[in-house]
């Protein structure tokens, strides 16, 4: 998607569709561009009662009485950056609806300045993402944007540069996770991150005879049940300079969960494709980063298995030997991702980060208890979980702090082994977080659970039904504001 600035006015910018974003009751002042439509179209909107209270729309033809096609009215009450992003999120998913090419977007009496741009360049973009690849009826597809075009607006390269960066990050987070698990499998996974090295990006990916060889019980254990074989993977970014911090980030990599011998029912099954979002996630990350190019030295690193029932898959009962020794017993094989996630979190912690974060689908229970939209965030570091709560925010991602006691730990105590990889219904998110607590020691750590909104059952917001890439922004924009302290 190109991005230009115009100095024309709202009458005369030609485009498929025209956005004009209108500040609460400023309709007849901020459609004054529009010349002699301007009365008419005010109306309108008067006898539609749209004020440009937040999130409001009014859309109409144009009539040839302005250089665009259609016109679109979007309200952004007071112009806060919230409100910004939910009438460009809008913007991108009705000019999708209608297939336009050329949009325009203004927003006539707000002062967006650098932040809002940006906040627009990504929320635009996630409106306007759909995945339609395996749609064989052309009139099923509706064209995404080619261009988008700021009217009046100061042009600004860094911020489009920096959006850009982290709109491709996302795109590819989603892809990934829509992608069904006949094309996204443990060895096209490793493929993709592959696809990122560079003079800057370093990728190593371990076979599973290497990953035996290491100790990685986890990986091991939950992959030798599919005829697809498990892959490891380490990225790393390394700045040119001196880099300002250390982060590592790990993503739960399950390209697809049947739950193994713990079967799912058919309906559990359906989606299980997008239990590898965490590990997209992170690779989405690390391609918005070598956009940014941060001075931050970033290690990206994931498991990626296919957990499936066969006569080589591992067993309830079964005790498996982790990467950094710990014996884990298993009650049942469909809480396979945190297997994994803890191999590669002993692996990143001999790494020696400043912090270490982790994103996974892990668990059911995070839904429940969060919905939808908030990710369930897990640390003990409050300078952390501030931090990434900011950030978020900044990004308009979701993210709810959650409890981490250790007065649960007693729920994951194994008979045999030294800890069990289930720790009942009550509190499972929360279990499941101390489960991995246990193969770190980076003191700030935190566990992302984003069971809830990495992937839609149907379409919230501005998103499309699907993957949404959730979290990649936050993450991105954490590292660039280490790497930078002007960023936010």
């Amino acid at each position: 998607m190109r991005v230009a600035f115009s100095a024309s006015s709202l009458a005369q910018t030609a485009a498929d569709l025209l956005v004009v974003a209108i500040p609460v009751d400023k309709v007849a002042s901020a459609l004054s561009g529009l010349g002699d439509f301007a009365s008419a179209l005010a109306t309108v909107a008067e006898a539609e009662d749209f004020s440009g209270k937040p999130g409001s729309t009014l859309g109409a033809p144009t009539y040839g009485r302005v250089a665009s096609n259609r016109i679109l009215l979007v309200g952004i009450g007071a112009g806060a950056l919230a409100d910004v992003r939910t009438a460009a999120g809008i913007a991108g998913k009705e000019a999708r609806a209608r297939g336009a090419k050329n949009v325009a977007l203004a927003f006539p009496g707000a002062d967006i300045g650098a932040a809002g741009l940006r906040t627009a360049i990504e929320a635009f973009a996630e409106g306007n993402y759909k995945f339609d690849k395996y749609k064989s009826n052309p009139s099923a597809k509706k064209a995404a944007a080619e261009a988008l075009s700021f009217v009046g607006i100061p042009s600004d390269a860094d911020a489009v540069s920096r959006a850009l960066a982290l709109v491709a990050g996302q795109d590819l987070a989603r892809d990934l996770v829509n992608e069904p698990a006949e094309v996204i499998y443990p060895e096209s996974l490793a493929a993709v991150a592959q696809g990122l090295a560079s003079d800057r990006i370093t990728v190593t990916v371990l076979d599973e005879v290497q990953i035996r060889e290491k100790g990685m019980g986890g990986i091991d254990g939950v992959g030798k049940g599919s005829a697809r074989p498990p892959r490891f993977v380490h990225m790393t970014y390394t700045p040119v300079g001196e880099a300002k911090g250390h982060i590592a980030l790990v993503g739960k990599g399950v390209t697809f969960d049947s739950g193994g011998l713990s079967l799912k029912p058919s309906e559990g099954m359906m989606t299980m494709r997008c239990d590898m979002a965490g590990a997209a996630a992170v690779i989405g990350a690390m391609k918005a980063i070598a956009g940014l190019a941060p001075q931050v030295r970033v290690d990206v690193i994931f498991g990626a298995v296919e957990n499936m029932p066969s006569g080589t898959s591992y067993k309830l009962g079964d005790i498996l030997k982790m990467y950094n020794g710990k014996q884990v017993e298993i009650h049942n094989t469909d809480a396979e991702g945190r297997l994994v996630l803890a191999d590669c979190l002993s692996y990143a912690t001999e790494l020696k980060p400043d912090a270490l974060v982790d994103l996974a689908t892990l668990t059911g229970a995070a839904v429940v208890a969060l919905g939808d939209w908030y990710s369930a965030l897990y640390t003990r570091s409050d300078a952390l979980a501030g931090t990434l709560a900011a950030r978020a925010t900044d990004a308009g991602e979701g993210i709810w702090r959650m409890p981490l006691p250790d007065l649960y730990k007693d729920k994951i105590k194994a008979e045999w082994g030294d800890i069990k990889n289930v720790g009942g219904r009550a509190g499972g998110s929360i279990t499941a977080a101390l489960f991995l607590s246990e193969f770190t020691t980076v003191e700030k750590w935190a566990h992302i659970d984003i069971a809830g909104p990495a992937f839609l059952d149907a379409s919230l917001m501005h998103y499309a039904a699907g993957g949404t890439g959730t979290m990649v922004r936050t993450l991105a924009r954490w590292i660039e504001s280490i790497g930078d302290d002007s960023q936010s």
